[in-house]
């Protein structure tokens, strides 16, 4: 193999408003091989690097991280995608934190003194931390919230002031001390260990006024004096120290914005002087810890810096953009973090950029400055992004990634130990008590970053603190938001610790070390009965009104004029006869019959259009040509062995409306309509039932609540719908059964739903009652006792108490419930996603009055193009579902389909097919579920890539491929007879990797090749003897 390395080239950039700047161009790394559970490097990709090293950089030059953005473009879809069942490293340190002055209070009490944040918030700010969660008086409490994670580690920080009231460490506070020292020991009683902050933000109010705060060179000292107190007095029980928090923050909005304490709007050169300042002070006393304390104590020091993410504004991953980019994160994080961890020395596009603004480190300085860091102390939170002046995204878009960040710091830092010592998110406001879903999906999603970044990307991230323990003052925002895993009740006396959902999914998170592979989730082999139906569905066909053939309706005669214009010249006086008109006449159907020929599917449903029938809505007028093509569509169908499945009637369907005089009427809010669906369906089993044996009344009918005109009276549609259905049922079982020897049903929209808060009660019972309303709704009075689900009646009455007018439901009489109760053959069920559902108890109802739930997102789901949440599982439980409450019913999968954009290799819709039909699988191996067939949705893309099997010019996809083989296996057999396919990416399993595919044949090209040249040494060797002996 032949490895070519470049080295690395430089281009020059140019800022708006700014000078030039030149920075790296960065060399392009190749993307990981993932496992589909996810957890380690492929051989192949491995053995790359081996002989390739130089693919991976490990010198921390300035510049690396460029590649982050190209590598995060390029990664392996939808594998890299996929949730990672995997775990953390063994050791990994599992962390929650806080912070002083956000949680402490007792601002005058036991000899403190005050703080800049004290003043800057009694005079600027309409809240403050005087009192905040009161840890000063609530340790044990505190305590008890920390053995009830079950974290390793602790970070807290010690207000400066409170161990030395002015700052100075000639006057001490013993009863300061004795607290913090008092919190170690009893932290090191529960075997959880301390991370100490020396310094967050609460500069000692006398520094400030006595020397003007950090702009002041001399608090470098007066800073190293009290760290070096503290490695003193507190370090032989404490191994991870935190110099500083987030001196970005602290410089730019402490001393040029004003934005936080100690409030001052300096000059342009002020924040940058400060950081100077702030950077020296961590030298400093890092290099205290390392001469005189580190051989005792055996600890280690490091900075906590934050940082945001940025990426290219419109998507384009271009040099230019990505030197953007690359400076934006210089220019906050690269600020502290390129002297501290590599040479000294500010980043060149600050230098370049800020000019004279810039201080500079002299010779001296900078070697005393660099690698003065033990481990990379990562702060990514709402501050880093709240905070962020806009004009250092240079014109950028903010992106809230961490895993990207975690894989820039790991290039540009020289694979630096990472411990993210403060991550979490401040979605939930001031009135969120518990159930704080809105902070624990972000925490989630932090986390599988975290553990994508170790397992995918080879980042050595070391632990992970949660931020923060419990509710705080939130600096510039007050109290107006919550970020603790603990709720507590400012208000009350007690301050009581109260854990929050986040604080449950936390704890199981540390029990489990991360997120292990679930049996459940496993894929299985094996196949499904000979007669289970492999289907496709199609929402609707495009009627051809007449023929597309003209030659066999023009009865005039033609001869080719070969001697003269060469074209077909009309014979006139001759006319010939016409034959009748015949189904292969229509294109359309033997294209499209062609393609689902190709799929080797055995069914094929479609809707019918009761507008293209009857126009006037009732048997007065039926347009015979369409109901024509409608017959050759099932008759080619059937003449190529493809079972059609017919829908009568689409409501949600914007291009098959009522008819006109209908909806003028008023629709389906009139009972008139009821009898005209019965007597366009009796037309429909006349003219077509004889080649139909499987009939669907109405396609998602349940879906009706969403349409905009029907919206404020759903319940009265959908009451006319159930009842417009069992009438139908009851026509054809009555009256056309016998003869056509049929099955007829209706197919429901039903879409799985689990609680957002798995540990909320309200959630749970949310996500059940959103069940009964989507799907009871119609199953039940169908499929169960006849009537709505009880828990709709339940509510309605609820509702209806309180004042909800609106809450609606029409009852069944007594006839009409005997005639609703079993009128389905078999469940039919158009499935595509799973939802997650919060009960808001403030909030008004977001999609009528039954439901008073939000609809979230679960981001660290796969995902489709459209937002349509990939969860093959949910498939599983609502068959389930379906089983426990109607028992044993056939049940047919009549859609199930996803949005891929890609126009060919729809990689998505792959994994999509193969991991919900092997759901399909698992209920019917391991759950016993009666399931008798499965459609795939659908035959091929109607206006752009989205659904469809093929393009909308009728090219294949990847997927019918894959689609065809499950088809022709008959699901997932074990036999080796069966020819192998990879349904994940080429690189997630051994058996799919391209150099294990052609390992025969590259064994045998190897002993040919070894023959082949024992065969010529022979020959050549024989020839020359002969040659010689001639001689």
């Amino acid at each position: 193999m032949l490895c070519v390395c470049h080295s690395r080239a430089h281009s020059t950039i140019f800022f708006p408003g700014r000078s030039s700047s030149t920075l790296p161009r960065a060399l392009e790394t190749p993307s990981h091989a993932y496992h589909t559970a996810g957890n380690s490097m492929k051989p192949a990709a491995l053995a790359l690097l081996i002989l390739c090293p130089c693919l991976v950089s490990l010198d921390g030059d300035p510049g690396s991280g460029e590649r982050t953005w190209a590598r995060f473009a390029s990664l392996p879809y939808p594998e890299d995608k996929l949730f990672l069942h995997g775990t953390f490293p063994e050791g990994f340190m599992w962390s929650v934190g806080t912070s002083a002055y956000q949680t402490e209070g007792a601002w005058q009490q036991s000899g403190r003194g005050a703080t800049v944040w004290d003043t800057f918030t009694h005079k600027l700010l309409s809240a403050n931390g005087d009192v905040a969660s009161e840890s000063y008086h609530n340790m044990e409490r505190d305590i008890s919230a920390i053995q009830t994670l079950g974290v390793t580690h602790y970070r807290f920080s010690i207000a400066w002031s409170r161990v030395f009231p002015d700052g100075m460490v000639s006057h001490r506070n013993e009863a300061g001390l004795n607290f913090y020292s008092h919190l170690i020991q009893r932290l090191r009683d529960i075997g959880v260990e301390p991370i100490v902050t020396l310094y967050h933000w609460d500069l000692p109010q006398a520094l400030q006024d006595k020397y003007g705060g950090w702009i002041n060179e001399t608090l470098v000292d007066r800073f190293s004096e009290y760290a070096e107190f503290c490695f003193k007095a507190l370090g032989d029980r404490v191994k991870y120290w935190i110099t500083m928090d987030n001196p970005y923050a602290l410089a730019w909005h402490g001393y040029g914005t004003g934005k936080l304490a100690p409030g001052i709007q300096g000059a342009p050169n002020v924040p940058y002087i400060v950081a100077h300042n702030l950077i020296k002070a961590h030298s400093k006393t890092w290099h205290i810890y390392n001469d005189r304390f580190r051989d005792s104590q055996q600890g280690h020091v490091s900075i906590a810096l934050a940082s945001h993410w940025v990426g290219p504004k419109d998507g384009d991953i271009n040099p230019e953009a990505v030197q953007l980019c690359q400076c934006s994160i210089n220019s906050v994080l690269g600020w502290f973090a390129k002297p501290i961890f590599l040479d000294g020395d500010y980043p060149a596009c600050m230098k370049d950029n800020l000019k004279s603004l810039l201080p500079v480190f002299n010779v001296g300085e900078k070697a005393e400055i660099k690698k003065t860091a033990d481990f990379f102390a990562l702060s990514f939170g709402p501050l880093s992004f709240r905070l962020l002046d806009s004009n250092l995204l240079f014109n950028q878009s903010k992106k809230y990634l961490l895993r990207q960040l975690l894989y820039w710091i790991h290039t540009e830092y020289n694979n630096s130990k990472i411990f993210i010592v403060e991550n979490g998110w401040d979605d939930s406001s001031s009135s969120t008590k518990t159930e704080d879903v809105y902070n624990m999906y972000p925490l989630k999603r932090f986390l599988m970053d975290v553990l994508k970044a170790i397992k995918y990307d080879g980042v050595d991230v070391i632990g992970y603190t949660a931020w923060s323990l419990v509710d705080g003052f939130e600096w510039d925002a007050g109290y107006s938001t919550r970020r603790g895993l603990f709720y507590i009740d400012f208000q009350s006396k007690e301050k009581e610790r109260m854990p929050k959902s986040s604080a449950f999914f936390y704890r199981q998170v540390i029990e489990d070390n991360g997120f292990p592979p679930v049996p459940e989730n496993k894929p299985i082999t094996g196949t499904f009965p000979s007669s289970f139906v492999w289907g496709i569905s199609e929402d609707v066909v495009q009627v051809e009104t007449t023929p597309t053939t003209p030659q066999f309706v023009d009865r005039n005669i033609y001869k080719w004029d070969i001697n003269g214009t060469g074209k077909l010249v009309k014979v006139k006086g001759v006319i010939g006869q016409v034959r009748g008109g015949q189904c292969t006449d229509y294109s359309t159907i033997r294209q499209e019959v062609y393609l689902l020929q190709n799929t080797h599917a055995t069914h094929f449903q479609f809707s019918l259009n009761w507008s293209l029938i009857l126009p006037t809505g009732n048997t007065t007028q039926v347009i015979r040509a369409n109901l024509r093509y409608y017959r050759c569509y099932i008759s080619e169908l059937l003449r190529v062995n493809v079972t059609p499945v017919v829908v009568l009637y689409h409501p949600t369907l914007e291009d098959q409306r009522l008819p006109s005089m209908l909806e003028d009427n008023g629709g389906w809010t009139n009972p008139a309509t009821i009898q005209a669906f019965v007597e366009y369906a009796r037309l429909c089993f006349r003219q077509l039932g004889s080649k139909v044996k499987f009939w669907i009344t109405m396609s998602e009918p349940n879906g009706i609540k969403h349409l905009l005109g029907y919206k404020r009276n759903f319940t009265i549609v959908g009451h006319n719908l159930i009842k417009a259905h069992a009438l139908v049922w009851h026509l054809y079982n009555n009256e056309f059964r016998k003869t056509q020897q049929g099955q007829i049903s209706v197919s429901l929209h039903a879409d799985w739903v689990d609680p957002a808060d798995p540990f909320s009660r309200s959630d749970i019972e949310a996500a059940a009652r959103t069940l009964e309303f989507d799907i009871g709704w119609f199953a039940e009075p169908i499929f169960g006792n006849g009537d709505y689900p009880f828990i709709m009646r339940d509510w309605q009455s609820q509702r209806q108490n309180v004042g909800w007018h609106n809450s609606y439901l029409p009852n069944f009489s007594d006839e009409e419930k005997r005639l609703i109760h079993g009128s389905g053959d078999f469940v039919a069920l158009n499935h595509y996603t799973t939802h997650i559902v919060h009960l808001e108890g403030q909030a008004e109802a977001q999609a009528g009055y039954e439901f008073k739930v939000q609809h979230l997102k679960d981001t660290t789901w796969l995902a489709s193009p459209g937002g349509k949440a990939v969860v093959p599982g949910g498939l599983r439980k609502l068959l389930r579902w379906i089983k426990s409450k109607y028992g044993n019913v056939p049940i047919y999968i009549t859609s199930n389909g996803i949005d891929d954009d890609s126009p060919s290799k729809d990689k998505l819709r792959v994994y999509y097919i193969q991991s919900y039909i092997n759901e399909v699988l698992k209920a019917l191996k391991l759950d016993g579920v009666n399931i008798h067939g499965y459609f795939a949705w659908a035959l091929r893309d109607i206006d752009k890539p989205n659904y469809g099997f093929y393009t909308s010019n009728q090219a294949a996809k990847l997927s019918v491929e894959y689609y065809r083989r499950i088809v022709d296996n008959g699901g997932f057999p074990t036999s080796k007879n069966t020819s192998t396919k990879c349904y994940q990416d080429l690189y997630s399993s051994a058996e799919c990797n391209p150099l294990y595919l052609r390992k025969q044949s590259l064994i045998f090209a190897l002993c040919t090749l070894s023959v082949f040249t024992a065969t010529m040494f022979i020959i050549i060797y024989y020839s020359t003897k002969r040659c010689r002996k001639y001689k």
